[in-house]
């Protein structure tokens, strides 16, 4: 059984729930031989790399380390969970300060030991401006980091099929945009159930107003309702998705939902956020400015609005510069 490629692959946090699903799945999927684990909690990263031995993968060589720069070294695609967990009564924005600084100190770590890393995948909240800090630091393209926002989609996905009774594949288009947060943007409008548009129920007894807009709130605060049920924040569906979003990079089959990506154009201006994306195979990201009606994006420049004031608190807290500064850290900010 043949991998996608032989390059590095590096997962940080691999202690962690979500880091040891990343690694599991990484291997059952076959990206590379060469997975290298890396936590700074010794004891339970060993017993991630034990259990992943005993699965008996064919053909893997994992390794793990406590040791940042044995880990980073020579990498070509990394994904991090590597920050503090959202616990009961957070919101992704808490977590704001610290992870943002634990995502300065990865970006360094990656422009000094392997600045040809052909991508990154940051799902540590709040994910749009922890990949934003990560990339500027890291001296990287911008079109070579994604943040997880899948998840919104899949949970608005998930509701809707609840709700109609069907598979959750028969729920097509279903998306969210912009912040990966409680603010995102709910498209509903290219939306269709078992190819139907889910407009044409819309305002029916199958669709009531308030039947929508309780599966709105399901969707965005899924995250919420994830760590009221388990007592922990979500792990399982972050782990898939982000080793889908790598796999994409790797040369893998293409990531079906939106990412975040760092969006610069004559609506929204230096920002990661979730857009209609495309993970090449060459690592390198592309995405479409989301279409939908008046009322959805509205909603999507809000939820810019939002993750902008996000980002100038960063720039506050002195973990990135003013963004007319960014090229005296990010070679492809220069001007």
């Amino acid at each position: 059984m043949s991998f996608l490629t032989d390059d590095k692959l590096v997962i940080i946090g691999a202690g962690g729930m979500i880091g040891s699903n990343m690694a599991q799945t990484a291997a059952m999927m076959r990206l590379t031989p060469n997975i290298c684990l890396y936590d700074p909690y010794l004891p339970g990263l060993e017993g991630v790399a034990e259990e992943i031995r005993h699965c008996g993968f064919q053909g893997l060589n994992m390794t793990f380390t406590d040791n940042f720069e044995e880990a980073l070294k020579g990498a070509k695609y990394i994904v991090s969970s590597g920050g503090a967990p959202r616990k009961d009564g957070m919101t992704r924005e808490d977590l704001l300060k610290g992870n943002s600084e634990i995502a300065a100190d990865l970006g360094e770590h990656i422009k000094r030991l392997c600045p040809d890393v052909k991508h990154v995948v940051i799902i540590f909240n709040p994910a749009d401006i922890t990949g934003l800090v990560t990339m500027l630091h890291a001296g990287i393209d911008p079109r070579r980091v994604t943040t997880l926002a899948a998840l919104d989609s899949t949970r608005l996905q998930s509701e809707l099929a609840k709700h109609f009774g069907v598979a959750q594949s028969e729920v097509t288009g279903a998306r969210t945009f912009g912040g990966h947060g409680e603010q995102m943007a709910v498209f509903a409008s290219n939306a269709k159930v078992a190819g139907k548009p889910l407009k044409d129920y819309m305002g029916t007894d199958k669709l009531t107003k308030e039947q929508w807009e309780e599966i709105r709130t399901k969707t965005t605060k899924g995250g919420a309702n994830i760590i009221k049920l388990r007592g922990r924040s979500s792990f399982q569906s972050p782990a898939y998705c982000s080793i889908e979003m790598i796999a994409a990079a790797m040369g893998g089959a293409e990531f079906p939902w939106p990412a975040g990506t760092f969006v610069n154009n004559d609506k929204f201006q230096n920002i990661m956020m979730a857009m209609d994306t495309k993970i090449g195979k060459d690592g390198i990201v592309t995405y479409n400015m989301p279409e939908g009606t008046p009322e959805e994006m509205a909603e999507l420049e809000a939820s810019y609005k939002h993750l902008v004031d996000l980002r100038n608190q960063v720039i506050e807290m002195g973990v990135i510069p003013a963004v007319e500064d960014w090229g005296t850290i990010n070679k492809h900010f220069a001007k």
